[in-house]
């Protein structure tokens, strides 16, 4: 289960990184330079992104990305139960927990959902690019935990 605590440090690390990235998209100005203003007149769609550069949170390839995301946290939670089988102790979590089937299945969901909520909090802010990578690295990290897990000798 050291996939949760790897995916909870990047996590929190594409998230530190996005917000570094939008404070310097924000500060291109010089700070007593007086920001423009928008008029009245000119409508608001013209100070947007255009369309083509944006995309639906719900598009193709983000369905294709969290199903991935859900598989590997599957194959993760059945990696892990099947060690635990073998006799081998849980790291991360305590085995009381992995033990609980119902309990460690929602974590493994929960770790799902917080993916696509770090994901649509990047897609909101428009750093697109993170929001792919957040699922793709989760996926990288919940199967190379899954694979560890499963070529881990029996304990017994």
């Amino acid at each position: 289960m050291r996939s949760s605590c790897l995916i909870a440090f990047a996590a929190l690390a594409l998230t530190v990184c996005a917000n570094s990235l939008f404070a310097q998209e924000q500060g291109n100005s010089l700070p007593d330079a007086p920001r423009p203003q928008a008029d009245a007149a000119t409508p608001r769609a013209a100070y947007s992104k255009p369309a083509a550069l944006t995309h639906r949170f719900w598009d193709k390839e983000n369905d294709w990305l969290f199903a991935g995301v859900a598989v590997s946290r599957g194959l993760d939670y059945s990696s892990t139960l099947n060690f635990r089988r073998r006799g081998r102790n849980e790291a991360l979590l305590t085995n009381a927990i992995v033990d609980n089937h119902p309990a460690f299945a929602a974590i493994e969901a929960g770790a799902t959902g917080v993916s696509v909520g770090v994901s649509y909090l990047f897609h909101h802010y428009r750093h697109h690019r993170l929001e792919r990578w957040t699922s793709i690295v989760h996926i990288g990290v919940a199967t190379g935990g899954a694979i560890r897990n499963y070529s881990l000798k029996t304990a017994r």
